[in-house]
């Protein structure tokens, strides 16, 4: 298996109005060897209010992707991770044809190894779920697409198009993670 690099594959996509895409991160804390259980959380507030979803958030100006991801984690279950325990998994698209102000580049990353114990914040209520029983009815339309290929060791692009309703999925594409660097 092939490990990239986080810090290094920074992928930048740009909307209709040719300005960028939001930068975000989603990481995966993955808990058993092989993997059992995944870490997720009840999104209480903000973009994603209600649903289950990963934990995870907007790249701050000088941040990487992967410092993003742990700054996120921390800020959000309390659970620490460095950096170079990060492996990417993905890289997502998201459009939102009739709200482009959702549009979002998304790195996810995997980790098997953390610091601490995931606590609620006022952000998210983080729960361990067995991976035969991802609650995907109650997440984004996408993850039912992505989630379960990440999960079986799968690295990849994908480009997922939302309906007018802003929650379905019309259509979605998937490519191989480059081996090498991109660069923007």
């Amino acid at each position: 298996m092939v490990s990239l690099q986080p810090e290094v594959l920074h992928i930048q996509h740009l909307r209709h109005d040719n300005t960028p895409m939001k930068p975000a991160t989603l990481i995966l804390i993955l808990k058993g060897g092989p993997p059992a259980e995944i870490l997720l959380g009840y999104k209480k507030i903000g973009f994603g209010q209600g649903k289950i979803a990963g934990i995870g958030g907007k790249i701050e100006p000088g941040e990487t992707p992967a410092e993003a991801a742990c700054r996120e984690l921390t800020e959000e279950t309390g659970m620490h991770v460095s950096p170079a325990s990060l492996e990417l998994g993905a890289v997502l698209e998201f459009r939102f044809p009739h709200k482009r102000e959702w549009e979002h580049l998304v790195h996810v990353f995997t980790a098997r190894t953390w610091e601490g114990t995931p606590a609620e914040s006022n952000e998210i209520r983080p729960q361990w779920f067995p991976l035969d029983a991802i609650p995907y009815s109650r997440m984004w339309d996408d993850a039912r697409y992505w989630l379960p290929s990440l999960l079986s060791g799968e690295k990849f692009r994908a480009r997922f198009v939302f309906a007018s309703d802003n929650a379905t999925v019309t259509q979605s594409d998937f490519s191989p993670l480059p081996l090498q660097p991109l660069t923007p």
